[in-house]
């Protein structure tokens, strides 16, 4: 059954191409024809001594991707191949995979731990290989410190792989007493005390039960507590992983052990190496974390009460936590403005800085603003970067009446050291902390006005001279403009910006076809900045919005016209026609929202509706979403006279449909439907044979990223909505369909917050569905074709409602379907609303709800019901 493997395996990594395909081909070959004969081959070839490490190596990571894939469902596929496959063979694997855990090569070793975790998150929930973790534990106890590495490494990977729900208690307590023995300081090897280390990282999910056992407890916080002193850099940073993961899963569980962790983070930043000081600070920026949801949730709750109580721990530690973190924003690097993924002590302080402040609100004012006073006018230039990154990171938390005097006081200085300071780091990061005053300090809202009629003039300038300068410092500029436009939204009829609109357009354009634009996001943030200014922009502004149009028909024209590019220009470009189609849609949106610009601008659209096509031939996922969004929003505002374009846009609407690849795509030209049917209502009727196909194959497909169902679901309703009781010669099969759905997703019981977010998406979406479809056949003779399908409906309203877990959309929605049957069928449906179960209490719950778009609704479909029940 199995074969000699060693040579294709080595011929499969040769530099010579010929040789490289002809072995992996003749792998292919031996899998598809003999499945069983190839695993066991290549866990053979894993487990023995005597072949090379090469050969070894590539057989273990081939089993490992026998058993796992990125994709869902192929994952799926795999494990029922698995499952499935002769007992034997299984068996001779496993054997050969514990077996390799003892053996000398270490590479050999550690993809068999990997691959042992994998079939164990196969086969362990199934109740298979119940022997597994009792003869790793007996492996803990061998001699080699080799094989005690490797099993800790294997118990690590395993806890990764399965759910806490599927190992007994009484085999979890023993996986963490071998690892939390495994860790302490009496094991002399430190390579079996980073596996332990690891492994308990990994294994903290399983440990609710000994956390909630004083000594067990103790004994686990001890022993990582120790490891965070471990001489070797690794473990200790290891260490503090854990802590960080404890921090977040068992937080009300921290106060006997708060002190000694804060001595313990403290002494690691400032004094150990950078990655164990990052984790030490992380362990902070995580307590915040958990202590804003408690705060929030509490704030949230009508009952004041959240399931965990909160402990201050920041407030207490403040005194100590500030200082301690001020140091950081010390610790810059000279580089970190340029590179995008930079990560560092400073940037984590800063960071963890801005946490606390919203965890705490006014409390930390007082203990930054004398550092910031202190260093703001340093010679050292870190000095005075630190007081602007401290500034800017305390502007989220504290009360705009404790923030806005000293913003006011602070603003002339800062705007002089954007323009004059000599250091680009401490510009760049200026003009992210002017930036943060705008976003959270400028608006409508805060008594005293940052911004006035005295220094706006001044602040525009600024700004717009600091968008020549360096990309870094330019790309905070055009943020810190994004912000100031922002906070004039809805101010009436005239803004204090609008004087300025064409210098801030032009500018923005000019930085847009900069040399150095592809550099720090430049160009990206002066288009976003851009569309912000448009979107915005009052009427006053409107002719100048309606000059931009040609300007940007022209770059994109310019820019589709490019010749001769090579791979890297041809990327930029495409990023570049993104930008443009997004800009478009943005000054679409704008101008369609009133009649007088509307019309004029509307001329222009068979242009517009060129360029766009001729976006579509370039294959690119950015681009095509943004001409899609674009195409969208002209439809909405062109309304009917958009069927026009449909016999030429279909074609790049039905490739885009089927574009699974890039389901991003396929999720916007779902929506972009929805936008036509709602402009042209029954003139796409033309085209619904087509759409109507491709939707109900998207749903049925496998292959189709699950973000896209949703909306999938919704466009039918949207569909129907257009096209009235024309819907009648798709209603079985979109019913069928919604139908099974409905039943799938009735139930959430077992799954996860993630999983019951997603299937309330999906609910929803079929809610929307029904409720198009009866809202398109109201007044209808054909309405009667729908009596068959209500007592299903009402029976997932029924399941849902039982179930407790609809969030606010669901329930919005789902009240609205019942209101559209009843609106719809009238006295049919009466009988059949008071026959079931809940919708009476479901009804009653609506129209109590603090929710007032709920009320709303279930306000409406109360005077559906009663009609239809007088009737």
């Amino acid at each position: 059954m199995a074969m000699e493997v060693t040579q294709v395996l080595l011929n499969a990594q040769s530099i010579d191409g010929n040789v490289r395909k002809h072995a992996e081909d003749t792998l292919r070959q031996f899998q598809e024809q003999n499945l069983p004969g190839f695993l066991v081959s290549l866990s053979g070839e894993l487990a023995s001594e005597d072949k090379p490490v090469d050969s070894r190596k590539l057989a273990g990571l081939i089993l490992k991707n026998a058993l796992d894939a990125k994709d869902e469902s192929r994952k799926q596929e795999l494990v029922q191949r698995w499952l499935s496959l002769d007992p034997v063979a299984k068996a001779q694997v496993k054997s050969c995979l514990l077996q390799t855990l003892s053996s000398l090569a270490l590479e050999a070793r550690s993809t068999a731990t990997q691959v042992i975790a994998k079939v164990a998150g196969i086969e362990l929930p199934q109740k298979q290989w119940p022997e597994l973790i009792g003869s790793l534990l007996s492996n803990i106890h061998q001699v080699p410190t080799h094989v005690k590495q490797a099993t800790l490494e294997t118990l690590g990977y395993l806890c990764e792989e399965v759910s806490p729900q599927v190992v007994d208690q009484e085999q979890v307590n023993k996986i963490l007493t071998a690892v939390v023995q495994g860790m302490n300081a009496s094991e002399g090897n430190n390579d079996v005390r980073l596996a332990a280390t690891i492994a308990l990282y990994n294994a903290l999910g399983f440990a609710q039960a000994n956390f909630t056992n004083d000594m067990e407890r103790d004994y686990i916080m001890r022993v990582v507590c120790e490891t965070t002193m471990s001489p070797e850099v690794k473990i200790r940073q290891a260490a503090f992983e854990c802590l960080v993961s404890i921090a977040a899963m068992y937080y009300e569980k921290l106060a006997p052990y708060i002190q000694d962790i804060y001595n313990i983070t403290a002494k690691a930043v400032r004094g150990d190496e950078e990655p164990v000081a990052l984790q030490a600070i992380e362990f902070w920026s995580t307590i915040c974390d958990e202590e804003t949801d408690i705060l929030e949730e509490y704030i949230g709750d009508s009952n004041g009460d959240s399931e965990i109580p909160c402990f201050y721990f920041i407030k207490q530690a403040l005194p100590a936590l500030i200082p301690l973190l001020l140091e950081t924003l010390l610790k810059q690097e000279e580089d970190q403005d340029l590179d995008e993924g930079a990560w560092n002590i400073a940037m984590a302080g800063g960071t963890c800085l801005g946490l606390v402040a919203r965890t705490v609100g006014d409390d930390i004012v007082p203990l930054v603003m004398p550092f910031i006073e202190e260093n703001i006018t340093k010679p050292d230039w870190r000095q005075r970067e630190a007081a602007s990154y401290a500034f800017g990171s305390i502007l989220e938390g504290p009360s705009p009446d404790k923030l806005a005097p000293l913003v006011n006081h602070a603003l002339p200085f800062m705007l002089s050291a954007l323009v004059k300071d000599p250091n680009n780091h401490v510009k760049d990061t200026t003009a992210w902390t002017l930036g943060r005053m705008f976003e959270f300090l400028h608006s409508s809202i805060v008594g005293t006005p940052i911004i006035n009629e005295g220094n706006c003039q001044q602040i525009i300038t600024v700004l717009l001279q600091s968008m020549k300068d360096v990309p870094n410092v330019a790309e905070k500029a055009c943020g810190a403009l994004y912000f100031l436009a922002q906070g004039y939204e809805d101010v009436g009829p005239t803004s204090p910006i609008t004087p300025f609109f064409q210098d801030i357009v032009q500018s923005l354009l000019t930085v847009t076809r900069r040399e150095d634009a592809t550099e720090s996001r430049l160009r990206t943030s002066a288009y976003e900045t851009l569309n912000e200014v448009v979107r915005c922009s009052t009427d006053e502004t409107a002719p100048l919005v309606l000059q931009l149009v040609s300007v940007i028909m022209m770059e994109l024209h310019k820019c589709l016209e490019a010749q001769n590019l090579s791979s890297d220009e041809r990327e930029k470009r495409s990023e570049l026609i993104g930008l443009l189609c997004g800009c478009m849609q943005v000054i679409i949106q704008k101008l369609g929202s009133s009649e007088g610009t509307k019309y004029v601008f509307l001329q222009c659209s068979d242009q517009i509706m060129g360029l766009f096509f001729r976006v579509f031939s370039f294959r690119n996922a950015t681009a095509h979403e943004e001409a899609m969004l674009a195409i969208g929003a002209l439809a909405y505002a062109i309304g009917p006279d958009f069927a026009k374009y449909m016999p030429e846009f279909y074609k790049f609407l039905d490739m885009d449909l089927q574009n699974f690849e890039e389901y991003q795509v396929c999720a916007v030209t779902v929506g972009v439907v929805g936008d036509i049917c709602r402009a042209l209502e029954d003139k796409i009727l033309p085209y619904c044979d087509g759409i109507m196909t491709q939707l109900l194959k998207n749903l049925s497909s496998d292959n189709l990223h699950r973000s896209v169902k949703p909306p999938l679901f919704s466009c039918i309703g949207d569909i129907a909505l257009a096209i009235g009781d024309n819907f009648n010669k798709y209603l079985m099969y979109a019913m069928n369909t919604l139908q099974l759905a409905a039943e799938m997703y009735a139930h959430t019981s077992g799954f996860d917050d993630e999983m019951t977010e997603y299937i309330n998406s999906l609910r929803n979406g079929i809610l929307e569905a029904y409720s198009g479809i009866f809202q398109g056949f109201k007044n209808s003779s054909k309405s009667q074709l729908l009596i068959p399908y209500a007592p299903h409906i009402l029976q997932f309203l029924d399941s849902i409602y039982m179930e407790k877990d609809m969030d606010e959309v669901v329930m919005k929605t789902a009240i609205g379907v019942l209101g559209d049957l009843a609106d719809t069928l009238g006295s049919n449906a009466g009988s059949l609303i008071q026959q079931s179960l809940s919708s009476r209490d479901f009804l009653n719950e609506c129209l109590t709800s603090e929710d007032h778009l709920i009320k709303e609704s279930a306000e409406w479909a109360k005077l559906a019901i009663t009609r239809a029940i007088s009737v």
